[in-house]
């Protein structure tokens, strides 16, 4: 089978892919391609459909930078809306053309002989200069391994998979994990159950959530120039705030005090609230915001079990502290490979060890983007550049500039090759470790998927998305290990 040749391959296409097509189209690089594993762009957004499935983030905020939406319909946007955007602003840019649907990732190798990478899909080989993989890290889920789950006889789905056609009319129902998914989709489900047992391995610390609809006067405000981009600046500044705290723990007790306020608000009962009181620091986790999930959770019709489940015996939950329950559906709300992604598995570098094999279960990079032995591969949404406080859309430009300053420098100085030096990123990430010794992510008392299998935190950033920005804002060739293009290389792109 003959090689599809490219001088860039983008993995994914979801924001992150979307955002790098659109660079590389004003870069003037038009011979590249997105391979998609699904029939649809959209990643995420596309991905979770669950009932009440919303972001956390303010649209103005959650979007693009060079398209932002000035007729959101709320505050919050909710999943159809987002993908939407999403869908619309690939359209716009016509980046369609170049994405390759159903076309799932099995292998990626670098060719050292050839200073290419080698792209095996389910479908077709490729060849490229350059690999950009914006697979992110939430679209993977954990599907727990619970002793009966296969043997259920009734039904089971994961949230990230929700199962429509399935009527939950009149069912006793068990929601196993209370995280993001969970905390949206129980308030829409509750009221349609005849009994809905959650099952709480930890409590989430939760917010209100100030949202609201926006009606034509303020949509027609934002319309106005520069007004999207005040609102943009203002919201950017307030979470960029609020972000201090998860480096300043302390700062945060006062923002606990309204959540725990919240707690008091919507539940009466004083067991249900110790229940869903968490006892570590917020921000350890993720900083959940809801209205409507603690009053979900105070119905007749609800029961929360502070307990993880120990084993599904026929269609009997058995929890960890031994209590039975009957159900006629499982739906698991228990999140996302983060540190452990299955890709990792399937990329090979120089030596051609994957990436899960260096990382050895702690995802490392120079400025989350780049890793020695994986020459030309730039990584979106890569380790260490989780932020808790604010848009990811920030880390994705930032990430995606970084990648398009590195192929212009490619072109400038006729590079076919450019590897990040070891020593700089090992001198790169002792920086960052020690940063992160303080931040709330490691001292809150809480376990999170911040923290991977081997008790390092390799997903949080530990300073300011102003320095995140500055960090990535251009390409440090004098960080790299840098291969002239010569021979067949002459004939490439960045020659």
């Amino acid at each position: 089978m003959s090689a599809h040749i490219f001088d860039v391959l983008v993995i994914g296409a979801g924001i992150s892919g979307i955002g790098a097509a659109i660079r590389l189209r004003e870069q003037g690089i038009d011979n590249f391609a997105v391979l998609e594993k699904a029939d649809g762009l959209g990643g995420t957004w596309r991905d979770n459909t669950y009932p009440g499935c919303a972001c956390d983030v303010p649209s103005a905020l959650y979007s693009y930078s060079f398209a932002q939406k000035p007729d959101w319909s709320r505050l919050f946007a909710g999943q159809k809306e987002i993908l939407h955007y999403v869908r619309d602003t690939a359209a716009r840019h016509d980046v369609q053309r170049y994405i390759r649907f159903g076309e799932e990732l099995e292998e990626a190798a670098w060719d050292e002989a050839q200073c290419a990478w080698r792209v095996r899909t389910v479908r077709a080989e490729y060849r490229a200069r350059v690999v950009i993989s914006c697979t992110g890290y939430l679209h993977e889920p954990i599907m727990p391994a619970l002793p009966g789950l296969a043997d259920f006889p009734g039904k089971v789905f994961h949230s990230s998979h929700w199962d429509h056609g399935h009527d939950l009319r009149g069912e006793r129902v068990a929601v196993i994990g209370t995280g993001a998914s969970a905390i949206q989709f129980v308030p829409e489900i509750q009221p349609q159950v005849a009994q809905l047992n959650v099952y709480q391995r930890t409590p989430q610390w939760i917010l209100p959530k100030p949202d609201s609809t926006l009606n034509a006067l303020l949509t027609g405000m934002l319309a106005l120039p520069g007004v999207k981009q005040l609102l943009r600046g203002l919201l950017y500044t307030g979470f960029e705030t609020f972000g201090i705290g998860f480096r300043k723990p302390a700062m945060l007790k006062q923002v606990e005090r309204l959540a725990r306020a919240h707690i008091r608000m919507a539940i009466k009962d004083p067991a249900l609230r110790e229940k869903v009181t968490p006892d570590y620091t917020l921000g350890c986790k993720r900083v959940l915001l809801s209205n409507n999930y603690y009053p979900a959770l105070a119905q007749p019709n609800v029961d929360v079990f502070a307990t993880g489940v120990r084993e599904i015996r026929g269609n009997v939950v058995v929890a960890d502290d031994g209590s039975e329950r009957e159900v006629d559906t499982i739906i698991l709300g228990t999140g996302f490979h983060v540190t452990d992604q299955p890709i990792a598995h399937r990329v090979r570098g120089v030596s051609g060890d994957t990436l899960a094999d260096r990382w050895a279960g702690s995802p490392e990079a120079y400025r989350g983007t780049t890793i020695h032995g994986f020459p030309n591969l730039f990584l979106v949404l890569g380790p260490n550049l989780a932020i808790g406080h604010n848009s990811a859309f920030i880390v994705i430009e930032s990430q995606i500039r970084y990648a398009m300053s590195a192929l212009k420098a490619m072109r400038e100085h006729r590079l076919a090759r450019v590897e990040v030096r070891e020593a700089a990123q090992r001198q790169y990430n002792v920086r960052v470790q020690r940063a992160l010794t303080c931040t709330v992510w490691n001292t809150g008392g809480c376990s999170s998927y911040y923290i991977d299998a081997n008790g390092k935190n390799s997903t949080g950033f530990p300073w300011s998305t102003v320095t995140m920005r500055r960090l990535l804002s251009e390409f440090d060739l004098e960080s790299y290990e840098l291969t002239p293009a010569t021979g067949e290389v002459t004939d490439a792109v960045f020659a």
